[in-house]
């Protein structure tokens, strides 16, 4: 194959090499993608292998799916028409975890389907408020978003998040930790002494190793998965819809961050794929294909969804740029997320093994973060609106009882999320 058949969008390998391919995108993602399912779902009390937790992992799999063939196929306005993975977006999770805690599942579906529709109008108008989220905007607040999950990895790793696991006697025990350090130093290992389709599904090999050693550790319970279905249709608005105010605008302005972060994705597939700069239709069309994915996988229960930034780089490694090597792996996330006996494999899991991955995933998100503020012109400036943004936006989160006496719910849901004030203070300043 030449390369200028490679880099165009429009072309489609044979089979023998599309399918591979197109699953080598789905293993790079596979374990961030339904990560956000699983720690939104404990955030709101639902116990980890039970059907709560099952269906948010399949919604997370089959709206990334559906969402990925929006970029891919595209319609009208709607898709980049470019090989862009698209699954749940991490960005969205501390904030959601505050929304879940603070509010209801309903107010969280209700906030990502407005988010989602917001996020659409979007594409409009991206073009032209690019230049607000310098590289100092935006590798702080993914900084951020990965300091503030570090800790669900941690207590995940010994146990379990939440004041009912630590209450358990084994919370913390070398049990919970050995399974966690088998996954790190498993994926470790693979990354750094394999490459290609293996190197790429690291933290996977790591988790499913983890998996298996924990089974005569007596950590694994099946009887989930015999009693999930083979099949199933998504259900609409399982957890019921409300409107919050706060949801709404919180949501909102995260889909902002991410929306910038979808043009960068975008832009690196087609420079790192195609030698060339992306057109304004394709970022404006990525754009609106993310917020609708976002508002509808909002209606039956999925999480918000943004690119993968994981499969930018794939696109580079293999010098593919053909969207239907992108659009088989979407097509198998959405077999997969009508399988809900996939769901419930993944979520037979034993906590620590996951929590060894996320430790990983959560850490690459700082690094991600740091990559990007290497960039910067580290002037006294720079210094200023770093120290001041982090201090307020973790300050804030760490001790929100310090809002305690400002009136109403809205604004201290807002400012105690963490990223909100850090990216408000970070672009203002």
């Amino acid at each position: 194959m030449t390369d200028s058949v490679n880099t165009n969008p429009d072309y489609t390998p044979a089979m023998s090499e599309a399918i591979p391919l197109g699953l080598q995108h789905v293993l790079a993602m596979f374990v961030s993608n339904f990560t956000p399912a699983i720690i939104i779902g404990g955030a709101a009390g639902f116990a980890f292998g039970g059907s709560d937790a099952v269906f948010l992992i399949q919604m997370s799999m089959l709206f990334a799916g559906i969402a990925t063939l929006f970029q891919t196929i595209g319609f009208g306005p709607v898709g980049a028409r470019l090989p862009v993975m698209q699954g749940t977006s991490f960005a969205f999770v501390p904030v959601m975890i505050t929304i879940v805690k603070t509010a209801s599942m309903g107010v969280l579906f209700g906030s990502i389907i407005v988010a989602g529709i917001f996020h659409a109008f979007l594409g409009a108008v991206i073009g032209r408020i690019r230049h607000w989220f310098p590289p100092l905007v935006t590798g702080l607040v993914i900084v951020i978003i990965g300091l503030m999950l570090i800790p669900v990895g941690i207590e995940y790793a010994a146990g379990g998040a939440g004041d009912f696991n630590k209450g358990k006697p084994d919370w913390g025990s070398a049990s919970h930790w050995i399974q966690a350090l088998i996954v790190m130093l498993v994926a470790l290992g693979v990354k750094f002494y394999s490459r290609g389709i293996l190197s790429s599904a690291a933290i996977l090999v790591g988790l499913i190793v983890g998996y298996v050693v924990s089974i005569p550790m007596g950590s694994v319970n099946f009887s989930g998965i015999a009693n999930a279905a083979w099949f199933a249709l998504p259900q609409p608005l399982s957890y019921g819809l409300e409107f919050n105010i706060a949801a709404i605008l919180a949501m909102c302005l995260m889909c902002i961050i991410s929306a910038i972060e979808t043009v960068g994705d975008i832009s690196g597939i087609t420079k790192g794929g195609a030698g060339r700069e992306a057109t304004d239709k394709e970022l404006s069309g990525g754009t609106v294909a993310d917020g609708l994915g976002t508002a509808v996988a909002g209606v039956f229960g999925g999480l918000p969804n943004t690119s993968f930034s994981q499969n930018v780089g794939l696109v580079s490694l293999t010098g593919v740029m053909s969207r239907s090597v992108v659009t088989i792996g979407a097509i198998f996330l959405i077999i997969c997320g009508l399988v809900p006996k996939v769901g419930a494999v993944v979520s037979s899991m034993p906590i620590s093994v996951l929590g060894g991955g996320v430790i990983l995933m959560f850490g690459m998100v700082i690094s991600a973060g740091i990559n990007m503020l290497s960039g910067v012109n580290w002037n006294r400036r720079s210094m200023f609106i770093m120290a001041i943004s982090v201090s307020i936006g973790l300050g804030l989160k760490m001790v929100p009882e310090s809002l305690q006496h400002m009136g109403g719910s809205t604004l201290p849901m807002l400012m105690t999320s963490g990223l909100l004030p850090a990216a408000v203070i970070a672009v203002v300043l």
